[in-house]
């Protein structure tokens, strides 16, 4: 390994398995570069929104197919024809429950925005609604073609609901009458997947051919693409806009996830003078087999799905990097959903279980002693936390390089490799000491790599890294 540059991107591994990769470099190398020691304790905000397991449940007698989320309780269904309704306090289940209407198989179940009605379908062709507060049935709303309901989902002001068949039918439900007010039918394929826009405007359906359409709220179908080769599974809307810094425009985004073992992000552009626009954005990997679940944190700051593989992937949104792989289920993941007023996130399988689990989302203030232990999460922090938070970490030879750019919290969060070497001009790479030494010693100011020139010629030993590695080692030499 001698005078060999070690590329070390360490955003992208696992905490565990970026240890693994580190541990024979830290004692080789000895010392480490700032640079390094950056990518590192960037990394170690990123992990830090670690996801704990915290409750299983384990109630249905068949297949979990869907679960959601309101403000104060979970919702699970299943191939058992049950709905099942839990307090998200100790996670029981409320008196009322298990719910009990359907005659077949329960494909789908969502909250009302205010949390008091639940809408659950099934294979029987019908979509029942509840009131959440007694368990009572409000209605039972029959697919005018009987075909068997795959998917419902309410629209944001609880005005309508979209209930969608295995025959391609598509009805657009008024809540306030509970009357049919459209319907319409997709192109091709069985209707598995809706999602709508945070303001209600339009809303997004997916078949088992493949085709994303998006229909306005009077069900006028306005585009339509073909989005993934073998089916679409699943698909979410963020509700979150973000912006287009080169026209100014705000987009929705959305996540697609299909047979084809890819997740697919999107942007929408909805507005009245250019009418609908669907352009493509990125493909997620990570799977190993259909992708069955796709749904967005609240914030929009994470995705997660759920496959064929058996395992749950957590990435973060806006760089498309994986946080977490969750490998718990024993069979395929049917179903996952973020909580809107809490860190939780439940997933559902095919091994009849739910997991519950809770993220810690919140960092100390970059500033912060023992006397101020507020706290605040690293995406709000101003520049000036960062750059006590740079000072804290021994990187302070980085704070008048950060202040320059305008680096906050949110901005430090994405940051990457190669936005490190391109934008910041930071090099990027770590080194065999010596052979730096000797670089160094030999007048040369440039990064060995990329020739650019180097802010600091001063090498540091990675004291936090080598502790966490004698931690790691140590856990690891007691279970061994």
């Amino acid at each position: 390994m001698k005078n060999m540059p070690l590329q070390m991107n360490l955003l992208f591994f696992s905490w565990r398995m970026c240890l693994l990769k580190v541990v024979c470099l830290i004692y080789e190398i000895g010392e480490i570069s700032l640079t390094v020691k950056l990518f590192f304790q960037i990394f170690l905000l990123k992990v830090d929104k670690m996801a704990t397991l915290i409750h299983t449940l384990a109630d249905h007698s068949n297949d979990v197919n869907y679960c959601a989320f309101s403000s104060s309780c979970l919702a699970t269904c299943s191939l058992d024809k049950t709905i099942r309704v839990y307090s998200l306090n100790n996670f029981t289940e409320l008196p009322y429950s298990p719910l009990k209407g359907h005659t077949y198989a329960v494909h789908c179940c969502c909250f009302s925005p205010s949390g008091h009605v639940l809408a659950s379908c099934s294979t029987d062709g019908t979509t029942v609604v509840w009131d959440t507060r007694d368990g009572r049935m409000l209605a039972v709303l029959e697919q005018p073609s009987g075909s068997p309901v795959r998917v419902c989902r309410f629209s944001p002001e609880s005005t309508y609901l979209v209930s969608g068949a295995a025959d391609g039918s598509v009805v657009l439900w008024n809540m306030q009458s509970l009357k049919l007010y459209r319907s319409g039918n997709v192109k091709d394929g069985s209707l598995v997947a809706c999602a709508f826009s945070p303001n209600g405007n339009f809303f997004v359906t997916g078949s088992s051919c493949g085709d994303l359409t998006i229909w306005d709220d009077k069900m006028r179908c306005l585009y339509n693409e073909k989005a993934h080769d073998l089916g679409v599974t699943c698909c979410d809307i963020s509700s979150q806009l973000i912006s287009d810094g080169e026209h100014g425009f705000r987009y929705f985004q959305m996540a697609s996830c299909g047979q084809d073992n890819q997740i697919k992000l999107w942007l929408i552009l909805f507005a009245d003078f250019l009418g609908v626009e669907l352009k493509y954005k990125c493909t997620l990997t990570g799977h190993s087999a259909p992708v069955l679940a796709c749904a967005f944190s609240y914030d929009g700051q994470m995705l997660v799905s759920g496959s064929v593989d058996k395992c749950v992937i957590i990435y973060e949104t806006s760089t498309g990097n994986t946080l977490h792989t969750l490998s718990q289920h024993t069979r395929y993941v049917t179903t996952c959903a973020f909580a809107p007023c809490s860190p939780l996130l439940a997933t559902g399988s095919m091994d009849k279980t739910v997991n519950i689990w809770q993220f810690d989302l919140k960092q100390p203030r970059a500033g912060n002693t023992v006397e101020n232990e507020s706290k605040v999460a690293v995406e709000d922090w101003s520049e000036d936390d960062v750059s006590a938070w740079l000072c804290a970490q021994d990187l302070a030879d980085f704070v008048g390089l950060f202040k320059m750019n305008n680096i906050d919290g949110k901005e430090l969060l994405n940051l990457t490799k190669e936005s490190l070497t391109n934008e910041l001009k930071i090099d990027g790479y770590s080194y065999e000491k010596e052979a730096m030494e000797n670089w160094i010693r030999n007048k040369r100011q440039s990064s060995p790599m990329t020739n650019l020139p180097l802010h600091s010629l001063m090498l540091t030993p990675n004291r936090t890294l080598k502790m966490a590695i004698s931690r790691w080692l140590e856990i690891q030499q007691k279970y061994s």
